[in-house]
């Protein structure tokens, strides 16, 4: 079968490798679309030191349940046509009976393994970290894996931190592949949204989303603590540490800034100033992807219409270094997908 290969950082070639077959509590799945993350973009050039060449690449995907090893039939049955249900970090396995299993956190589990190879024909996954998918969710749903499930938790950390729908939110990255889902649920959740983005096109983008406002970069300092006096909360899915200084000066006192994007290691790290942070009584968290079924909770808004997918690229798997450059040049707007396999 044919599959995407990272040969060196930097180097993705197509290469035809064995067809997997499913093991214990294992799904074979064929994969009929599958969406492109950042992450994958950081993963091929080396930006974060996870991983050594050669290594698959893809954690998005949707396809049709083929094959069953022993076990899996308790979670889906052959025919069954399925999402990903926790994008990258965990998708793989997660043992159930730790601390953080049990506290609803697999994503942090000590043996938790990751989810990689979605850019491939087939691939095996661990049964019960997939989702059905009702006939109203189409293919081209398929960012929903990762991307739409990351906002989604991000969003319903809001309620933990005593945020209730009606306040004012700014959503840092909003254009973007992660921010134009929380846009949308952050209105479906019933908060008042301020965009952020950078360009024309990006904030009109931003405005027919549904956000109460869209604003440059630039003029967010000045539009945001000057007229509306802050935040409640700053939710950051830019991958520059640019958008999380500017999510900390945005927050009212008292305000919360949840961390989602991943910068690049040589992005350096956060300043942070101690009296400023202690005294207004900020809290900072990072947020990681999200549970399986926060994952049926998101598909569920998705088939009635509140969640949509915006594609600003669609390719063929041939095309995916292409892609790529663009992404990292900032040029797409909304999801890259991948909606051809074979070609």
């Amino acid at each position: 079968m044919r599959a995407v290969i990272v040969e060196k950082f930097g180097n993705i070639t197509i290469k035809d490798i064995p067809k997997p077959s499913p093991g214990h509590e294992e799904a074979l799945v064929k994969i009929s679309s599958a969406g492109v993350c950042h992450s994958d973009l950081h993963l091929a050039y080396g930006d974060w030191p996870v991983a050594t060449p050669p290594f698959p690449l893809g954690h998005e995907g949707i396809g049709i349940v083929e094959e069953l090893g022993a076990g899996a039939e308790a979670f889906v049955q052959k025919g069954d046509r399925v999402i990903l249900g926790l994008g990258g970090t965990a998708g793989g396995y997660w043992c159930g009976a730790c601390e953080y299993c049990l506290a609803g956190k697999p994503m942090l589990c000590l043996q938790r393994k990751n989810l990689i190879g979605i850019y491939s024909e087939y691939v095996s996954i661990w049964a019960k970290a997939l989702v059905k998918l009702p006939d109203e969710i189409s293919d081209r749903e398929v960012p929903l894996a990762c991307a739409g499930l990351t906002a989604y938790s991000a969003i319903k950390k809001l309620a933990k931190f005593g945020i209730p729908a009606g306040k004012l939110i700014a959503i840092i990255g909003a254009a973007g592949g992660l921010g134009h889902y929380a846009v949308q649920i952050a209105k479906a959740f019933g908060y008042k949204v301020i965009g952020v983005d950078i360009g024309p096109e990006k904030l009109e983008f931003v405005k027919k989303l549904g956000a109460d406002h869209a604003v440059e970069v630039s003029e967010a300092m000045k539009f945001v603590k000057k007229k509306l006096g802050g935040v409640y909360a700053s939710i950051v899915f830019s991958s520059k540490i640019a958008g999380f200084e500017l999510g900390l000066k945005l927050l009212k006192a008292g305000g919360v800034l949840i961390a989602v994007g991943l910068p690049a290691f040589k992005e350096g790290s956060i300043s942070i100033n101690p009296f400023e942070f202690i005294l207004k009584g900020l809290h900072i968290v990072g947020s990681l992807v999200g549970t399986v079924e926060e994952m049926r909770e998101l598909v569920q808004l998705a088939a009635e219409g509140k969640v949509k997918t915006h594609i600003g690229r669609v390719a063929n798997l041939s095309e995916l270094n292409q892609v790529f450059e663009e992404l990292e040049q900032g040029k797409i707007v909304g999801r890259a997908i991948i909606d051809n396999i074979m070609e």
